[in-house]
Formats: C-alpha cells, structure tokens, sequence
C-alpha cells in the first residue's frame, strides 16, 4: 500500500514519520529528495542561480537556503518561480523511488512523506493521505521556538501553505500531535490497524 504523509510547518510531520518507520514502513522523504535536487551539479540548482543570481550560493558552490529562503517568503511570486523549478523533479525522484520500492516488497507500507501534498494536489495518487495535525496557534509557537523567528517572520511562513484547518478537512486520517508522544504514539498504531482491517478474510 502506498499512502501519503503530510502536515504543516512545525505539526511534528517528521515525528510521525520516523514513528511509522520505526514499524517498519518504508519511508520516501520528499524534504530529503528537495535536497538533494539542488546539490552542486544538479540541473535545478543550475536554473535556481540563473532565475534567483550567484548571491544565493555559499563560497563553495552550495545552496545558502537562508538567503534564498529570505527572498521567497517576502515575494509571493518568486516563491512560485522558485516551485516551478524544484517541484518537478523532487516529484519525478519521489516516484522512482516509490516505484522501486513497490518493485522490492509490494506487500510493504510505503509513505510519500510530503510537506506540501495539498498544495501540489497530489492526494489523488496515494491510496489514503494521513495528515499529523496541531491548531494553528501551537504551530506558530513551536515554529518560532524551533527556527529562532520573530512573530512575522513564523506568520509568513505560515501563510506560504493551505492553512492546517483546510488540511484537516482534506485528510482521510487526523493523528492530532499536541499532546504527549506516547499519545502520538497511540494514534500511529491505531491508523496502522485501521489500515490494516480490509486485508483481513471477511467472515
């Protein structure tokens, strides 16, 4: 079964992820894949320096992600630019790579873990999307904490993607991750049952 994994910025997305891995999903990371597809050589990265200039690399060729992370949060528009270059092929690498796992194991639970799956309208080629959840209070808090932001600095990352309430609504599985992690951890178990339910023989 292959099944999307999804949330908003600082809803713990990556705590659930490893959480299923630790279960033994195979997991195909979208953020890792974005990484990788603007390293030092790669087309992407190519065209990035064309369309955004030299001054978003680091001395040693490498993407300075805060620079251009400035650029794109305070411009609607050169945010989408920046889109129309990295998310096709962080999705022709994320289909690669689910495909050669089906290949592998067709019977093992693979999740396209995809920050931006909703946005992208891409639920329609996973079998379920199971979204990790917090209100958007607690978001902004937590993404203030974690990433040192000012108030409106968090706000307009915030505004960058579907609010979570809309997310929420779109999703077929809600793990609610304000609480504590072995409730998490509950809620992860419990999804992996329910999943689990129609292989079962039907008396």
């Amino acid at each position: 079964m292959i099944i999307g994994l999804t949330g908003g910025i600082a809803t713990g997305k990556s705590t659930v992820s490893n959480m299923l891995r630790a279960r033994g999903a195979a997991i195909v990371d979208a953020d890792q894949v974005a990484r990788e597809v603007v390293e030092p050589g790669e087309p992407a990265l190519q065209e990035i320096v064309r369309r955004f200039g030299p001054e978003i690399l680091n001395e040693d060729g490498a993407l300075n992600r805060k620079k251009l992370g400035e650029i794109v949060f305070a411009d609607p528009a050169r945010r989408k630019e920046l889109e129309a270059i990295t998310h096709p092929a962080i999705r022709a690498r994320m289909r690669e790579r689910v495909a050669a796992l089906a290949a592998e194991d067709p019977d093992r639970l693979i999740v396209a873990d995809i920050p931006l799956l909703f946005e992208g309208g891409l639920q329609r080629q996973y079998e379920c999307v199971l979204l990790v959840y917090v209100p958007r209070e607690i978001q902004k808090e937590r993404l203030m904490k974690r990433d040192g932001l000012t108030e409106a600095e968090a706000e307009k990352r915030l505004a960058a993607q579907m609010d979570i309430e809309e997310k929420k609504r779109l999703a077929d599985y809600v793990i609610d991750n304000r609480g504590t992690l072995a409730e998490t951890e509950r809620q992860v178990d419990e999804f992996l049952r329910r999943l689990d339910r129609p292989k079962r023989k039907k008396p």
